[in-house]
């Protein structure tokens, strides 16, 4: 969970794990599949660029491009986008940026694979494609999560996925780099 959700799930509310659902190993195995996915899904890095999503998913693109290097032997731009400003529920609750979105390469006809650590409602990233655009138009805008909770209001689907994880409303996912964590906010 980003750090701005776990802030403000309830005032002063604290996460507390229940249940251990990936250890690290386990995020480590994910994530380098994803990445193969990334590289069988575009026939190569050619022209992939990996943008994550402040805050939780800028630490799981940095890993995943880490990985595909390794993989290709090439170089994939690694990026973060900063949502804060161009989400839907500005008037609902407090939304402050959380840090500099950096685009280092132009967008334009570029294959984007947008990384966020958990996929909920839909309208984070609903958010982060009307961002997206501001910067650029790419060829083709694709989403990897660590971990998809179900709960979709919208009609979003992941690409490339962690951990397809059922949930109740009420409980919070926690992704590290140690692992993932089910829990409840107290």
């Amino acid at each position: 969970m980003a750090d701005r959700e776990r802030r403000m799930a309830v005032p002063a509310g604290v996460f507390r794990a229940r249940t251990r659902v990936m250890d690290a190993a386990d995020v480590s195995r994910a994530i380098r599949r994803m990445a193969h996915e990334i590289l069988e899904r575009n026939h190569g890095l050619g022209s992939v660029m990996l943008i994550g999503l402040q805050t939780g998913g800028v630490h799981l693109a940095h890993s995943i491009g880490t990985d595909l290097e390794a993989i290709e032997g090439g170089r994939v731009p690694v990026g973060s986008l900063d949502v804060a400003l161009h989400r839907d529920d500005i008037g609902l609750r407090p939304v402050l940026p959380q840090a500099v979105t950096d685009i280092p390469v132009d967008l334009d006809d570029r294959v984007v694979v947008l990384v966020d650590d958990v996929l909920f409602t839909g309208r984070t990233v609903r958010a982060a494609l009307d961002a997206l655009h501001t910067w650029g138009r790419p060829r083709a805008v694709q989403l990897a999560v660590m971990v998809d909770r179900g709960h979709r209001e919208l009609p979003i689907r992941p690409d490339f996925v962690g951990k397809n994880l059922p949930t109740r409303k009420d409980e919070m996912v926690d992704v590290g780099p140690d692992g993932v964590d089910l829990g409840d906010v107290s």
